[in-house]
């Protein structure tokens, strides 16, 4: 298993709940999860990966379980993992999936 299956379940049910349209794609070696054509959350290996908007970014980084998504030794832009302590009940991974759609509302522009 390259990356956490049930993660990745839990996340399909909260997304089904927009009623719009949401495609999968393997990515940074997992499953991402594209809102109107935008990467708004995914899973890579155990970690939870979130697009966070611009002014949220400083202040979520301060909560606990989540850290910057750093794969080549430079944190990427508005990026960022929640360990999975983070998502341990459905009212933890639902506030992230929220995060994630509303960067992707954000870039899709609407």
């Amino acid at each position: 298993m390259a990356y956490n299956e049930d993660l990745a379940r839990r996340i399909r049910e909260h997304l089904k709940l927009l009623n719009t349209p949401v495609d999968e794609r393997k990515m940074f070696g997992g499953v991402c999860f594209m809102y109107k054509n935008k990467m708004a959350i995914g899973v890579a290996k155990e970690a939870l990966m979130v697009r966070v908007v611009a002014e949220k970014m400083e202040a979520i980084l301060t909560e606990d379980h989540v850290r910057p998504m750093d794969f080549t030794g430079k944190p990427m832009k508005e990026f960022i993992f929640v360990d999975c302590d983070g998502v341990e009940t459905e009212e933890q991974l639902g506030k992230w999936v929220e995060l994630g759609v509303e960067h992707a509302e954000r870039k899709a522009g609407g």
